[in-house]
C-alpha cells in the first residue's frame, strides 16, 4: 500500500539579507561620537587660528608704532607707552591707570623681570615729555617686543 499523496513540500526559504539602511544603533552611536570629535577638533583649530591672527595683529601694531615714530625718541617712547597701556587694558583695566614706578613695577611683574623698573624701560616715564630724549631706542623696542610676546604666550596658556 502506498502512502497517501500529500502536499508537496518545498525547501526552506531563507529571509533576504538585511539592508544597509537603517544602520544598527551601535553605528548611530559611533557616528555621533565621530561627529562630536570632529566638531571639537574644528573648534580647537578655529580658536588657534583666531589666536594667531590676534597675535599677528598686535605685533603688526607694535611695528606700526615703531615705524610711525621714525627717528624721534620722544615719539617712540610715547607710542610704546600708549601701546603698553592698550595691552594692559586687555588684562587688567586698573593697570592702565597706574603711573610712575607703580606702572613700571606692574609691567615687570607681568613677565617676572626688571627691564622696565631698573633698565631702559624707565625711559617710558619721562622721555615722552622731553624735547630731546636720550635712551637706547633699539633696547626699548626689544624690551617692549619681548614683553608683548611673553604676555601673548601667557594668554595662550590661559585660553
Amino acid at each position: 500500500m502506498s502512502a497517501a499523496p500529500g502536499p508537496e513540500l518545498r525547501d526552506i526559504h531563507l529571509p533576504p539579507a538585511p539592508g544597509w539602511w537603517p544602520p544598527a544603533p551601535g553605528w548611530w552611536m559611533l557616528a555621533a561620537i565621530a561627529l562630536v570629535c570632529i566638531l571639537f577638533v574644528l573648534f580647537a583649530l578655529w580658536k588657534k587660528y583666531r589666536r594667531r591672527r590676534l597675535r599677528a595683529a598686535i605685533l603688526r601694531e607694535l611695528d606700526r608704532v615703531v615705524r610711525n615714530a621714525g627717528d624721534d625718541p620722544a615719539a617712540l617712547a610715547a607710542g610704546l607707552s600708549q601701546f603698553l597701556r592698550r595691552m594692559a587694558l586687555r588684562d587688567d583695566p586698573r593697570a592702565a591707570a597706574l603711573h610712575g614706578d607703580a606702572w613700571l613695577a606692574w609691567l615687570d611683574a607681568r613677565v617676572q623681570g626688571e627691564g622696565f623698573s631698573r633698565d631702559v624701560g624707565r625711559a617710558l616715564l619721562d622721555a615722552p615729555f622731553r624735547a630731546t630724549a636720550s635712551f637706547d631706542a633699539p633696547a626699548l623696542i626689544a624690551l617692549v617686543r619681548r614683553w608683548t610676546r611673553r604676555v601673548l604666550d601667557e594668554g595662550r596658556a590661559h585660553a
